[in-house]
């Protein structure tokens, strides 16, 4: 019965993850709150199990011809400067603000996805722009 909780976690955040929503939010939840893990060392397994996800998506979107090359060739370059910056600021801050911080922040996001009104989908296509 003790895997029972990180088998739904790991089936709740795929799920999730794959609806484009987000996942990492409950992978990050279970580690912190069920694993006890403390919050900088689940951050950093959320991003590890972040990576392999991010690159079948990219090569989806790419065979797909959905990727701005322009974009995320910047992404790519200055992404991992803003990672170390991150991970450097939050071994700065503490463990507890910064738990306290990524609470608030799931609280701020869930209040704009609730109240947040739609605006349409634009009807540009994605291939002009691919660069």
């Amino acid at each position: 019965m003790g895997w029972l909780v990180p088998f739904l976690a790991g089936v709740l955040s795929a799920v999730i993850g794959g609806l484009g929503m987000g996942g990492g939010g409950v992978l990050l939840l279970y580690l912190t709150l069920f694993a006890d893990t403390p919050q900088l060392r689940a951050q950093g397994m959320n991003l590890l199990f972040f990576l392999p996800v991010a690159l079948i998506s990219l090569l989806i979107h790419a065979k797909h011809h959905l990727v701005r090359w322009r974009v995320a060739l910047g992404a790519a370059i200055f992404g991992p400067l803003g990672a170390l910056c991150g991970f450097w600021l939050a071994g700065f801050m503490g463990e507890n603000l910064l738990s306290k911080l990524f609470a608030g922040g799931l609280l701020l996001l869930s209040l704009r996805e609730i109240f947040h009104k739609k605006k349409p989908a634009s009807t540009g296509d994605a291939d002009s722009e691919k660069g």
